[in-house]
């Protein structure tokens, strides 16, 4: 029993009896003030105090220790200590407080329903990477009912294009300012910006803040209209992971449907199709973003415009699948959730392959046959803060005739399904190694860990209020 029980208890005992904190006080030789502490819990009595207590209140010492239950009200006190004493109240800046009688039980229910409500929420938000993996599945199941095409997002990217009186095509930076403009942001590029952010929105005084080493180094457009996307959304504040991941592929869509218009770049492919001569490069050129871009806007106009079922794979130099899409069927490798990410990537699959390929100028294509039937793909190799990653786009074989690239001699064959494809070393290399060999294992960071909790998970939020209240005008 802890001390905060204990001086319930006893104080219980003592009204029970009709004795007053003075005459306890009196009877068992000690201070009224330290009789307080005891019973508020803040000290922890001795043996022979609690003895000549539990006698001054006509009980024994296991009685004392081991009576009946506290009262409702003595409970809901002790509970409501123990919360005030806790991370929650402490993280959101509430000293503790004396809680006097006069105090009604409704008020401490309320209380401590609220903070009940509080640490739910916490523990939603601080998703366990198996919680992280079972709302990326569900996510991914959402893309492929749908075609990873989303009607509502492209009618939202149109309208800011027609409030911007854009004529269609490449979109340039000055449109970006003016989608900015007609937002109601101005763009200010700065060299402090906090390192856990891509960017920062001041919605008080109307700035955007980016780093100034966009201007030199990556897009300005992308990390502008990226910036922007949850405004024009409306998105709140996450209540969950699932939602939380949900708004990242929603901001990410409508900035592909910005970048690359859908009025303008169904023509465009259709008329590349009817030439047989789908691209993923000839896309990246036409609209001026990079390859990952033009080739996740691929997969959202493939299926429902050209009638073509896709799979896209982004996958880091260490063989890790990071991104990963499909609606044709190709047999990915999977854990017991369902989820792609985080699997290793067959080491005979293109985008494991392309990363051995010297030419990295020109695209690298690949036949693979599968247990699920053959595929070709496309993949580029492209460096990132992180290594560099390889994005690869794939068709079936039937839908290869409608693909630059489709006659490439190279082929491949995978059977990831199957342990010994490449999950597995060879019998012979296993048997001369297998005992005569300890790697240190590079263990991910966020193995253990939960993902970080907060509006903005990842994000320092001390760092950008501090950066606010330094950049905001006087």
């Amino acid at each position: 029993m802890d001390s905060l029980t204990i001086g319930r208890r006893i104080r219980q005992l003592r009204t029970d009896r009709g004795m007053t904190l003075e005459e306890l006080a009196a009877a068992v030789d000690r201070a009224p003030s330290q009789l307080s502490m005891i019973e508020n819990g803040r000290r922890e009595p001795k043996l022979t105090l609690l003895r000549s207590i539990a006698r001054a209140v006509g009980t024994t010492l296991d009685a004392l220790l081991e009576s009946e239950p506290l009262d409702e009200r003595a409970t809901l006190e002790i509970a409501l200590e123990r919360a005030m004493r806790g991370q929650t109240f402490q993280a959101l800046g509430i000293p503790p407080f004396r809680i006097g009688k006069t105090v009604p039980s409704e008020a401490l229910k309320a209380m401590l329903a609220l903070q009940g409500e509080i640490e739910r929420l916490r523990d939603e938000r601080a998703a366990t990477p198996e919680e992280a993996r079972r709302a990326n599945v569900a996510l991914r199941k959402l893309m492929r009912t749908q075609n990873n095409y989303f009607p509502e997002l492209e009618e939202h990217a149109r309208r800011i294009l027609d409030a911007v009186d854009h004529p269609g095509g490449p979109l340039t930076q000055r449109t970006a300012s003016d989608i900015a403009a007609h937002l109601g942001f101005t763009l200010h590029y700065v060299p402090d910006l906090p390192q856990t952010t891509r960017s920062v929105a001041d919605i008080k005084n109307g700035r955007l803040y980016l780093s100034s080493r966009l201007t030199s180094k990556g897009d300005p457009r992308t990390a502008v209209l990226q910036a922007l996307s949850s405004r024009m959304l409306g998105h709140r504040e996450p209540t969950s992971y699932a939602e939380f991941l949900r708004q990242r592929v929603e901001t990410n869509y409508l900035t592909g449907a910005l970048l690359i218009p859908e009025a303008h770049a169904v023509p465009f492919l259709e008329d590349a199709k009817h030439d047989r001569a789908i691209s993923i490069e000839d896309l990246r050129d036409a609209y001026s973003v990079s390859y990952e871009t033009a080739a996740h806007r691929f997969t959202n106009l493939a299926s429902v415009h050209l009638g073509i079922p896709v799979h896209f794979l982004k996958v880091h130099e260490s063989g890790t699948i990071t991104k990963a899409y499909e609606n044709d069927d190709v047999n990915f490798p999977t854990d017991r959730l369902g989820a792609i990410e985080g699997q290793m990537c067959c080491r005979r699959w293109t985008s494991r392959v392309v990363f051995e390929v010297d030419d990295h100028f020109n695209p690298y294509y690949q036949y693979t046959d599968t247990g699920n039937g053959t595929y070709w793909c496309t993949a580029r190799v492209e460096q990132s803060s992180e290594g560099a990653h390889s994005v690869s786009v794939g068709v079936r074989f039937d839908d290869t005739r409608w693909f630059l690239g489709r006659d490439t001699p190279n082929r491949g064959v995978s059977k990831h399904s199957v342990e010994v494809c490449c999950r597995r070393a060879p019998a012979e290399l296993e048997a001369a190694w297998r005992d005569n060999s300890w790697p240190n294992v590079r263990t991910p960071r966020t193995l253990l860990a939960t993902l970080p909790t907060g509006a903005f998970p990842g994000v320092d939020t001390t760092d950008v209020y501090e950066f606010l209240e330094a950049h905001a005008p006087r």
